[in-house]
């Protein structure tokens, strides 16, 4: 009976134990649980501090970077600037290693590189820069340059468009004009003076009145023949510079091209006036005086005065066709040489006067001379060039 009742006991003191155990064990697990929260709690704050803080030093570091790239480009602008081309490369190449594709690095060292005349390394950075930014105006013009002096004017031409027509920051809107004007020169250099004379008015009509810019305008419509355009700009420059001498010649030759004689006269004669030392405009300035002295057929002379001008001028045509024998094609019929020996012992003041009609034939035949020899001489001088101008004046009249 003891021994019973001591298993029993001891039964019951294991399963209580055992009870006791799995109670305890409980306890723990729901205290894991209540715990588990706050655990996560604070692992995602020692992840958050432990990103915070990687995030933190890598901007620290590319700040770093980008300031010693800021710093090594800041050099290298100011070396540019300074016509330091080879210290500029190597500070430009320098700001590379921090970074890489900046576009405005690599656009400088292009610029230093050119400045050292290695075209071939700088177009190869601005192609690579044009492929990134086609429109971008400076590319452009570095590209059109290049082009330019290496004799590709396609090439150039498309460029120079291209720089022209970018979009400019507004404190960089004197870089497009100054593109187009090298495009226009470009393409008076290889003849195309119609392109030019398109991108001069262009030009012209985004000039504003500054009285230089107006000058160097008239200037390359000069160039391209185009008289009236010229003629127009020098007039927009000396409303701001009524004296500028470099204005006042090309307006008067303008106006000589354009066959307004008397006001090539008086521009050519302030010119003069403000220029003594201006041989072309003094020799310009005697053709135009000449022709206006020379020609009979202006209006407001005597007819005394109109014979006399008309014998100087045969006389002026005869001794030309003596310098100049102009030879005459088979079958054509009497020569100049027979017109002007026929005509000239009629050729008085006294006869003149007296027949209107002969006036006509003997200017006729001086005409019909100084444009022949010209033709085949070359342009003259002195009064022949005054009678050859005159002829042009009163051509199809």
């Amino acid at each position: 009976m003891c021994d019973l009742l001591d298993s029993m006991s001891e039964t019951i003191s294991a399963e209580e134990l055992e009870m006791g155990v799995a109670s305890e064990t409980i306890s723990r697990y729901r205290l894991y649980l209540r715990q588990r929260p706050a655990m996560l709690v604070v692992l995602l704050v020692l992840a958050a501090m432990s990103f915070a803080g990687v995030t933190a030093l890598s901007r620290l570091y590319r700040a770093q970077r980008e300031s010693l790239g800021s710093r090594w480009f800041n050099r290298g602008v100011a070396d540019l600037q300074a016509g330091k081309f080879d210290a500029a490369v190597t500070e430009f190449r320098s700001a590379l290693l921090y970074s890489r594709d900046n576009y405005s690095y690599q656009l400088n060292l292009a610029e230093a590189l050119i400045g050292m005349r290695h075209t071939g390394e700088a177009t190869a950075y601005l192609l690579n820069l044009w492929d990134r930014e086609p429109d971008n105006g400076l590319v452009n013009l570095e590209l059109a340059r290049i082009a330019s002096q290496q004799e590709r004017p396609d090439d150039a031409i498309r460029y120079y468009h291209n720089a022209v027509y970018a979009a400019w920051p507004s404190d960089e809107e004197r870089i497009r004009s100054g593109a187009r004007l090298e495009l226009i020169e470009l393409l008076l250099h290889i003849g195309a003076t119609t392109q030019a004379q398109s991108e001069l008015i262009a030009l012209a009509e985004n000039a504003g009145d500054d009285p230089q810019q107006q000058q160097k305008i008239g200037d390359l419509f000069q160039s391209a023949q185009d008289y009236e355009h010229a003629l127009t700009a020098y007039r927009v420059s000396l409303r701001s510079s009524p004296h500028s001498a470099t204005a006042l010649a090309g307006a008067g030759r303008a106006a000589l091209e354009l066959a307004r004689y008397p006001l090539a006269q008086r521009y050519l004669q302030e010119a003069v006036k403000q220029n003594p030392g201006d041989a072309e405009s003094s020799e310009r300035l005697k053709t135009a005086q000449m022709v206006l002295n020379m020609d009979p057929f202006r209006r407001q002379i005597s007819a005394a005065e109109r014979s006399r001008i008309v014998v100087n001028a045969f006389q002026v045509a005869g001794q030309r066709l003596k310098s100049c024998p102009v030879r005459r094609s088979p079958g054509s019929g009497p020569s100049l040489s027979d017109d002007w020996t026929t005509l000239s012992p009629r050729v008085t003041q006294v006869e003149l006067r007296r027949d209107a009609d002969l006036v006509e034939s003997a200017m006729e035949t001086v005409f019909r001379i100084e444009r022949e020899t010209s033709s085949q001489c070359g342009v003259p001088s002195g009064p022949d060039l005054a009678l050859l101008l005159i002829a042009k004046s009163h051509e199809g009249n």
